[in-house]
């Protein structure tokens, strides 16, 4: 079985945010970068894969050479080997498309995303990834389990969670409980050594369209004054739930 993670380098949660440009871009300096949570989840259950099945697992991304850390974390995770595709990626379906062209060549049996990424948040790229391709499709995914050429996946949905069986091959976006997070994968030495000896490649990208820009980023407004009210004035706390914050 051949499975392909697809992996998102996104800034690391605890990183200070600012803008450049007149705010219409990122402003990279002095941030730590790491693996898309979501994507780490789902690269921990194909390693669960490939101990189990000897499925051979290929991490890949979008982005430029700044991102080849991040890809050889993953090797040293336990990935047979990784690629890059060599494009400033703009939006979510340029980065769909560049993957499924991939894809295409490749004939993976199971492609694995997280089901959005922590910086743009957009939740496109699987689905759109299962529709240029044609395969079958599982989002919020929390469970999985492949038997053959079938796979059992569990996802979640409002007040519960469905369970979906289908046909290989298979798109799932992976989220929490595909893995939790205590059983995510920490390089050891061996794995850090290892990861030095296997293939990198660096792909040209093909080409592809791009359906939208930022014209614009905006942090959210600075949190108002708190204003204390004496446990005893109750009436003064209504009146001021209805008149200023409005929520009664």
């Amino acid at each position: 079985m051949k499975i392909l993670v697809c992996i998102s380098h996104v800034p690391d949660t605890t990183s200070k945010i600012n803008f450049v440009d007149d705010s219409s871009a990122f402003d990279k300096n002095g941030v730590q970068f790491i693996i898309n949570p979501n994507d780490e989840f789902g690269l921990t259950r194909a390693i669960w894969l490939q101990q189990k099945q000897q499925a051979e697992v290929t991490a890949i991304t979008v982005g430029e050479v700044s991102c080849e850390p991040t890809l050889r974390k993953c090797l040293a995770i336990g990935a047979n080997r990784a690629f890059r595709i060599d494009i400033k990626p703009t939006d979510g379906f340029q980065v769909a498309q560049q993957l499924s062209a991939h894809c295409k060549k490749e004939n993976y049996d199971l492609i694995i995303a997280g089901r959005e990424s922590i910086d743009y948040n957009g939740g496109m790229v699987p689905g759109m990834i299962s529709a240029l391709m044609g395969y079958n499709f599982v989002t919020n995914c929390m469970g999985l389990e492949i038997q053959g050429n079938t796979a059992k996946a569990k996802r979640e949905i409002d007040g519960g969670i469905e369970s979906i069986c289908c046909a290989l091959p298979l798109v799932i976006g992976a989220q929490k409980g595909l893995v939790e997070e205590k059983d995510l994968i920490i390089p050891n030495m061996r794995g850090i050594m290892q990861a030095r000896q296997k293939s990198l490649t660096v792909l040209p990208a093909n080409e592809s369209q791009v359906k939208s820009s930022i014209s614009k980023f905006e942090k959210p407004a600075p949190k108002g004054e708190v204003k204390m009210v004496d446990a005893n004035q109750i009436d003064h706390l209504i009146e001021l739930l209805h008149n200023e914050a409005k929520v009664i």
